[in-house]
């Protein structure tokens, strides 16, 4: 846990998303199965409130987002969000965008990996929540819909058009965007979109056993992998390699690396502590 908290406590609970910590790793579990996972306005705003509360959590070492049921999270609920946007003046439709937004740039600030175990339907903005993850574990079940366009809004939306070319290259990002039309798991590991497909009934076990090894992991290592990642996207190489010389640095005086040097000494596993 971060020393420096001063008055503000960590939420106890959250009522729009089951969430819970066991052994480092977080778990963000949406739960309205009846309605896909449809995001409303308040999951949006839970959501958005914890990532920035993970970063200051110390215990947590890896993030898992997945859903309950059939579905991973089919997007907005049209009734609970649409029909109410379309009441709204321009200030309030831009408050909501910015708050959309800001799950996404929180996800991909958050200095440790996020999994997404698809375990069926990411349509809309449940798709790009995927996209914002580092991994994405997919069940044979599963499935990508980016429909933007096809409830008449921009293909764009929520980072989709910054973050899907850098993982799938522009001319595929262009297509899936404007198109708005399926994405299969065999079509989103040949894409590059899929870390990996597995069977629905080892989703679970799978996520868990990729989830564990990162979070017994050497932990400062991953969070400054996925910083430079995130930073570098819009770096010339210069800067890239002096960042990353100056990163490499720091982390050799880390205990981890010091470790690691041990471990190899003695011919054994290292036993990472992130620090």
């Amino acid at each position: 846990m971060s020393p420096f908290r001063a008055s503000a406590p960590f939420t106890g609970s959250w009522d729009h998303f089951r969430f819970d910590i066991d052994d480092g790793v977080a778990t963000v579990c949406f739960d309205r199965p009846d309605k896909l996972n449809a995001l409303t306005f308040d999951v949006y705003a839970d959501f958005r409130d914890l990532l920035g509360e993970l970063e200051q959590r110390g215990e947590v070492k890896v993030l898992v987002v997945t859903g309950t049921g059939d579905g991973f999270c089919s997007g907005g609920d049209v009734n609970e969000i649409i029909g109410r946007l379309l009441e709204m003046d321009t200030k309030g439709l831009l408050e909501f965008t910015r708050m959309t937004g800001a799950v996404v740039e929180r996800m991909r600030r958050l200095p440790i990996p996020i999994i997404a175990s698809v375990n069926g339907v990411a349509a809309g903005a449940g798709a790009v929540i995927a996209l914002a993850a580092d991994l994405r574990l997919l069940a044979t079940s599963a499935s990508f819909h980016f429909l933007f366009t096809r409830v008449g809004l921009a293909g764009a939306d929520m980072g989709s058009a910054y973050l899907l070319p850098r993982v799938v290259g522009l001319g595929r990002a262009s297509e899936i965007l404007l198109l708005g039309e399926k994405i299969t798991p065999d079509d989103a590991v040949a894409i590059g979109l899929a870390t990996r497909v597995v069977d629905d009934d080892r989703l679970s076990s799978e996520t868990g056993a990729l989830a564990k090894t990162l979070a017994g992991g050497p932990t400062m290592a991953y969070g400054a992998t996925k910083v430079l990642l995130s930073r570098e996207l819009d770096m010339d190489l210069g800067s890239s390699i002096e960042l990353e010389a100056f990163t490499q640095a720091l982390l050799m005086t880390t205990e981890d690396h010091a470790e690691f040097y041990r471990a190899f000494i003695g011919k054994r596993s290292p036993d990472w502590t992130g620090r």
